[in-house]
């Protein structure tokens, strides 16, 4: 019996760990340069997304050069090349893609010791989708000619890119997530670089094959940055301590100060 109320004990432990939120320790200065990071994110991804839009509505500005820029991407095609890109706009797709959220967050949150991380994720990712979905149906706007699509017609709302929007929030949030973690400035910059790279091939991608105007892939990415900020803002806000503060949760030896 007494074995038995261990087990039991031990369960309930490892499932209450998994939602008590990790907390870290920083000096003041890195924490408010979070904080700092996670603002000019959030306004210059709204300003830019702003700019994006007004030019849209009002055909000018950015969107002014979307037509020409459309006519040269279509003398870039090659059939290798499209093959190369269709495989990127799969993988960054409405199927894979959340497929691949789905498989991160459960994953993450059954192996790591908090789920706090891969619950932000989640939260993150579900609210780009549903700024899409309201933004798309708000403006209404016509993507390229159908003639000029090489996967297939898409007749839905072409800004902004939910394909661009999506692979932008899962790289770059997972990034600070994972990275914002590590000790090791080089290890940071190396994560954060192979995700804008993700960011640029699955924009690139949307354009070749004609689904996308620039200013949608811009809009999209600009967006992104506003989720980013948002994501930066609360973790450092639940997560982030300074010595000497009063913690509500359960800090690692790892985190704790010397």
């Amino acid at each position: 019996m007494a074995e038995e109320s261990a087990d039991k004990q031990g369960w309930w432990r490892v499932f209450h760990d998994k939602f008590v939120v990790e907390e870290r320790y920083m000096e003041p200065s890195a924490r408010k340069a979070l904080y700092v990071t996670a603002i000019v994110l959030a306004v210059v991804g709204a300003a830019v997304f702003f700019f994006a839009l007004s030019g849209v509505q009002d055909h000018d500005g950015l969107a002014s050069a979307d037509d020409e820029a459309w006519r040269w991407l279509l003398t870039t095609r090659s059939q290798v090349l499209t093959m190369v890109m269709i495989v990127l706009a799969v993988i960054f797709g409405p199927v894979a893609l959340p497929i691949i959220v789905l498989v991160v967050t459960v994953a993450w949150g059954i192996l790591a010791k908090h789920a706090w991380r891969p619950i932000l994720l989640a939260a993150a990712m579900l609210t780009g989708v549903g700024l899409a979905q309201l933004i798309g149906r708000s403006v209404d706007r016509q993507r390229p000619p159908v003639d000029q699509m090489l996967f297939g017609a898409d007749h839905t709302f072409s800004f902004p890119s939910g394909h661009v929007l999506g692979a932008s929030d899962f790289l770059l949030i997972t990034a600070f997530l994972v990275f914002s973690r590590h000790r090791r400035p080089k290890t940071t910059v190396v994560g954060f670089v192979c995700a804008i790279i993700g960011v640029i091939l699955a924009s690139v991608s949307r354009l070749y094959l004609g689904y996308h105007w620039v200013s949608d892939a811009v809009a999209s990415v600009a967006l992104s940055l506003v989720v980013l900020g948002a994501v930066i803002a609360v973790d450092t806000w639940r997560t982030a301590r300074v010595p000497g503060e009063e913690v509500t949760g359960e800090l690692s030896k790892a985190d704790a100060p010397d």
